[in-house]
């Protein structure tokens, strides 16, 4: 039987205000995590994003808070700004009309404003660790009152580069503190970081399943040898016709190349990524949820704390590293019982890695060829028949009967029908079907070649190393240069610089 908040510990008031907030019951790691940290425990918690951690530390944390003592009495670290802003978000719903305050504190936002709230007195402080050192630096922010200690996604805090920065808080924080600790992978490191700073930790762990909602289509389209991924995506994305995407690249230059080609067809795409200020950020998260922009271009990173409603595709321009990264990609679409595409681009050296994923998820992908000129050209005028039957039943209809009438005098009704079609088919037909545009009829069928030195073990247990994406050649038949690195790869002109491989950028 399903506990309530209430029977969990959480106050009658808060459990009210959960409610109204649509929170009808606890989550399995609120069940388990929310009783241990009431009761003074440290607690590590193993989970993904999206199985309501948020509400598990912060909500214990929240009741036991004291709204007259004007200094910071919980701090919670997160990697991202994005993941800072989110939290505090939700912790702000949380508090109610309690009187508690919580303030965000990261890069990117005004430093004399966030010293200003922080003098006017907080409960929480939500932030990164890089703003938050600056802030002890400065001695705008104390901890010699803090009683409650959250580090969020531990592991992209590792992934990031951020661990010695994080001892570094920890070390000043008062000895006699409650301390929690959530990451959805426990690597070596994690675990020193538990076994120094916290006590006798209960470990409170939810089984996030490897397979992908079901609400999910999930599609491959197979890249023929000799093309690269930005030739292939543009008549993907003809064909597709997302409403809303993510678009989801490996590094940061990528996403800013990905993107001036997408907005050079013509399309309503932006991108982001660390380079970008924060004001930048938040300002293409309104256009985006307010669907002024149809897609985003994004890192992985960046991307946490990215969360649009309705968003109908995810695509995988590059192919994650682990299968964990892509079931957290795609369960982005096909959310609140809606249907949803994941969509992934895979060229013939990827093959092994993509059926690899198909096992550990447990469904197999729809695999496709790339839409010719004629596929995509049928679809668009099926298309212009849907709106043409939709104009039919309108009222706007009757105010061209008369041009209508006057031409049937002189045309066959069958012939002005057609050629107002092709008028309003030319006005809409992509630029990428232009004559203009060299666009093959047919689109070779990517039928790969494993080669032993790409095989892979197959061990399930084991991430996809980075190099292994890198080293494909995409069928070529030149020679291959060695490069200082070691690595082979094939040379790439200028015309295919956008698609190449970018993994070696360090990524956002």
């Amino acid at each position: 039987m399903t506990l309530s908040f209430i029977e969990l510990g959480i106050s009658q008031e808060r459990a009210e205000l959960l409610e109204k907030m649509g929170f009808t019951a606890p989550t399995n790691i609120q069940t388990q995590a929310i009783p241990q940290l009431l009761a003074g425990r440290d607690v590590v918690g193993q989970s993904q994003t999206g199985t309501g951690k948020t509400a598990a530390f912060s909500l214990p944390i929240l009741e036991r808070l004291d709204v007259n003592q004007r200094g910071v009495q919980a701090l919670v670290l997160t990697p991202t700004r994005e993941l800072a802003i989110q939290v505090h978000d939700a912790v702000s719903q949380f508090i109610g009309n309690s009187g508690l305050r919580a303030l965000a504190i990261y890069g990117g936002q005004s430093i004399d404003r966030q010293i200003m709230q922080l003098k006017r007195g907080v409960h929480v402080v939500v932030g990164t660790p890089g703003r938050v050192i600056d802030l002890l630096e400065r001695g705008s922010l104390k901890l010699d009152q803090v009683k409650w200690f959250v580090l969020d996604e531990a592991d992209e805090m590792l992934s990031m580069g951020f661990i010695d920065d994080v001892e570094r808080i920890l070390s000043q924080a008062p000895q006699e503190r409650q301390t929690a600790l959530f990451s959805a992978t426990m690597p070596p490191s994690i675990r020193m970081l538990v076994n120094k700073f916290l006590r006798s930790p209960v470990t409170v762990t939810v089984e996030q399943p490897k397979a992908a909602p079901n609400k999910i289509n999930q599609v491959a389209y197979l890249i023929p040898r000799h093309w690269t991924k930005a030739k292939a995506l543009q008549p993907i994305l003809e064909m597709e016709d997302p409403e809303t995407a993510l678009i989801f690249v490996r590094t940061r230059r990528t996403a800013a190349e990905l993107t001036n080609q997408l907005q050079a067809a013509g399309h309503s795409v932006d991108e982001y990524h660390g380079d970008l200020s924060q004001q930048a950020r938040e300002r293409l998260l309104t256009r985006f949820r307010n669907r002024q922009v149809r897609w985003v271009v994004a890192t992985d990173i960046a991307a946490r704390g990215l969360d649009v409603d309705q968003l109908s595709h995810v695509i995988n321009y590059d192919l994650p590293d682990s299968v964990e990264t892509y079931v957290h990609r795609i369960g982005r679409t096909g959310r609140a019982g809606k249907e949803g595409t994941a969509i992934t681009l895979v060229q013939p050296f990827e093959r092994r890695k993509q059926q690899v994923f198909e096992r550990h998820i447990r469904q197999s992908w729809q695999l496709l060829s790339i839409p010719t000129r004629a596929q995509i050209e049928a679809r668009h005028i099926n298309k212009l028949q849907e709106q043409v039957r939709e104009a039919l039943t309108g009222e706007r209809l009757a105010s061209f009967l008369p041009i209508v009438s006057e031409l049937i005098e002189q045309y066959d009704a069958h012939a002005i029908a057609a050629a107002a079609l092709q008028l309003a088919y030319d006005e809409t037909r992509p630029a990428w079907l232009s004559s203009e545009v060299e666009v093959p009829e047919e689109v070779p069928v990517a039928k790969p070649k494993i080669v032993k030195r790409r095989e892979f073990s197959g061990d399930r247990n084991r991430s996809w190393n980075k190099s292994d994406a890198n080293n494909g050649d995409e069928g070529r038949s030149t020679p291959k240069p060695k490069l200082r690195s070691g690595r082979r790869e094939a040379p790439v002109s200028a015309n295919q610089k956008l698609g190449s491989s970018t993994a070696r950028e360090s990524a956002s």
